[in-house]
């Protein structure tokens, strides 16, 4: 991105260049004048000589100030008057307030809004029996991300929440560690036990949901077959509960390039704060056991029927204790703020391809994975309020260190034993399982160049911040609910 800065000494020998062609054009003009006269008064011609004076000393003016500097002096002087100095803490004070941080008002009732609708569709979808060839939702839900973990930033209009699956009663499905890609997320496969009998009494199970994988008598199953029955599922468990709530907003469901439920909430009045429409990401999840679920891998091929683990309770527990330990003023959640701010703004300028790498190399839980990491090798006192610009520093330090070395790894997969307390505990397969480096997909250029725009965008956050301001609103600030009292 590039940004206009004034060259003076162009713009005096422009401005000089500038006078000299008027004076010449007005001399021009005098001698016609003179040319046509017929004996009148000289009065006219003193003033206007005069005025020849007048543009002959700007002239000389301005071309004496344009000499005046001199091409060493001019540079250095630029050079220091336009060397980027980072932002103030009062600059990031500002920016947070008015931009960043959300309105407790409005996250607090857009989220209540949401549970209690994904509540009752759950509820409608839930089996109290479990059945023998089919799925069903287990009745419960879990509430994940940055809305419910009190880091997001801008507005509370993006909410994602895991949906439980019951799977048939008696079919067994084992965890197995995908070895073939290293990074990123953990990977698994859901198999049947070799010689299982159960696929084959329910075949019509079988030929919808699983696949083989070429093993004689195992079975896979497969998260795109679950994804569309989940899709349907949906559906017919919002049609039975839309009714009372469309008379405060309409409702839609969508499947995203087969891999993502989006639910839509479109407000009719203002019962949902500042009419915000909102999006809500149902996810499909099977549990892992020890409070870990497995969710359908983004980025896999069809033929892989691969699944990635999520650790929304343990990740959830660990917050908890931490925020236990430190500081009542403390400033780690506005650091995680303010960082995703850096990284939104200084992407904002990038073309698409571009753009796509600098959010998947900085992605949310990526800088979630750096932040815990910080402060747990952190002491406590280190995060009251006072040190934020130090410790947003010593963020993007450890993130520029972790790029340059190509290597962030997973908090939970492995098991830090070093980092992590006693009480966050993990399944059988996780722990067994090397830790994953999270930057293992990208290339070393790609690396390199996220690695310098970081840098930049954090040295010209200022100038960023007021290119960026005019994109950026304050949905939802400052604007009472009537509703919300009488609830």
């Amino acid at each position: 991105m590039s940004v206009y800065t004034l060259n003076l000494r162009v713009f005096w020998l422009l401005v000089s260049c500038i006078f000299g062609v008027l004076l010449l054009l007005h001399h021009s003009v005098l001698l016609e004048t003179e040319e046509r006269s017929d004996g009148c008064s000289d009065q006219g011609n003193e003033s206007i000589s005069l005025i020849k004076y007048v543009f002959a000393f700007a002239l000389c003016y301005f071309f004496i100030r344009y000499c005046s500097s001199q091409p060493g002096q001019t540079k250095h002087a630029v050079h220091v008057a336009g060397k980027p100095s980072g932002p103030t803490r009062e600059l990031l004070e500002e920016h947070f307030e008015r931009y960043a941080r959300l309105s407790p008002h409005v996250l607090g009732h857009s989220k209540a809004h949401v549970a209690k609708l994904v509540s009752e569709l759950v509820r409608v979808g839930r089996a109290d029996i479990i059945p023998e060839s089919s799925l069903a939702f287990r009745g419960d839900f879990v509430q994940i991300g940055s809305s419910y973990e009190e880091h997001k930033v801008g507005s509370p209009d993006c909410f994602d929440i895991l949906v439980p699956l019951r799977l048939p009663r008696g079919l067994k499905l084992e965890p197995r560690s995908y070895a073939e890609k290293c990074g990123g997320a953990p990977l698994v496969t859901l198999e049947t036990p070799r010689k299982e009998e159960w696929p084959k009494r329910h075949k019509a199970f079988t030929d919808t949901y699983l696949h083989s994988d070429g093993s004689p008598g195992v079975y896979r199953l497969n998260p795109d077959s679950v994804m569309r029955w989940f899709y349907c599922a949906s559906q017919r468990c919002l049609s039975a509960v839309r009714y009372p709530f469309e008379q405060r907003c309409l409702l839609s469901l969508s499947l995203i390039e087969g891999q993502r439920v989006q639910l839509h909430l479109t407000p009719r009045s203002d019962y949902v704060c500042c009419h915000i429409s909102m999006g809500v990401r149902l996810i499909p999840a099977l549990p892992l056991g020890d409070s870990a679920f497995l969710v359908a891998s983004p980025g896999a091929r069809r033929s892989e029927d691969l699944w990635t683990i999520y650790f929304p309770k343990q990740e959830q527990k660990l917050l908890g204790w931490l925020k236990s330990k430190l500081p009542a003023s403390s400033c780690h959640l506005k650091c995680l703020q303010l960082l995703k701010e850096v990284r939104d703004l200084g992407g904002q300028t990038l073309d698409q391809p571009a753009g796509a790498k600098w959010k998947g190399v900085l992605s949310s839980y990526v800088l979630k994975t750096a932040w815990l990491r910080l402060l747990l090798s952190t002491p406590s006192e280190a995060w009251e309020d006072r040190h934020l610009l130090d410790r947003i520093e010593d963020l993007l330090r450890f993130l520029k260190d972790g790029l340059q070395t190509r290597s962030l790894r997973h908090l939970l997969l492995g098991g830090d034993k070093k980092l992590l307390p006693d009480s966050v505990t993990l399944p059988k397969i996780c722990k067994e399982t090397v830790p994953s480096n999270l930057w293992a997909e990208f290339s070393v250029e790609t690396l390199d160049l996220v690695t310098a725009r970081l840098s930049y965008s954090w040295t010209h956050l200022p100038r960023l911040i007021r290119l960026g301001r005019p994109q950026r609103t304050t949905l939802g600030r400052g604007v009472h609910c009537k509703h919300i009292d009488a609830e």
